[in-house]
């Protein structure tokens, strides 16, 4: 991604820790949020290579909240060092707005991995999307100091949420960001 993003691709703290867990690759990180609920995946190649290691190895899936959390999980989806996926880039997008995460862990995370400004340019996504949830407008505070990303290097907003053309109001746009849901978050 460090190349897409006209940058070199940094020394990573994140997946240093990941690889010792077992999480080499960037697809067993879909797998792990895809366990942790991140259920708009199941579909995805993501889900189709989970069910193969749940039928056979492990690959790092005893990963626990307490070795490796959501908010490591999103920072290290999101990290310059891997090579670009869109799909590995919507999955830290989404696994940044998990119930529970912390803007300041996020915040402190994203400078330690250099992933800052694809972070931030995130976060004002999501901001536009829910700007009542405070993780992102505090997400937005805390790193406005990184560098702008082309916004044409990275999704589009449409790729980061579900939506609806239609509600109770009759034909009306909605958009939800796409989040794990809490009650499956291992």
């Amino acid at each position: 991604m460090a190349d897409r993003l006209g940058t070199k691709a940094p020394l990573s703290p994140l997946l240093m820790k990941a690889r010792r867990l077992g999480l080499v690759a960037p697809e067993d990180l879909e797998r792990l949020a895809v366990r942790r609920g991140l259920r708009y995946y199941e579909g995805s190649s993501a889900s189709t290579i989970l069910r193969e290691v749940d039928e056979g190895e492990d690959s790092g899936m005893a990963v626990t909240m307490d070795d490796f959390s959501n908010e490591e999980l999103a920072v290290a989806l999101l990290s310059p060092a891997w090579p670009y996926s869109q799909q590995q880039v919507r999955i830290g997008g989404a696994m940044l707005a998990a119930t529970g995460n912390c803007a300041k862990r996020l915040a402190h995370l994203a400078q330690l991995e250099r992933s800052g400004g694809v972070v931030y340019h995130i976060a004002k996504l999501g901001h536009r999307v829910e700007p009542e949830n405070p993780v992102w407008g505090d997400l937005v505070d805390l790193l406005a100091g990184e560098s702008e990303i082309d916004p044409d290097r990275l999704p589009h907003i449409t790729r980061f949420v579900a939506m609806s053309g239609f509600g109770r109001e009759g034909r009306k746009l909605t958009m939800q960001w796409i989040r794990p849901t809490q009650g499956n978050a291992r």
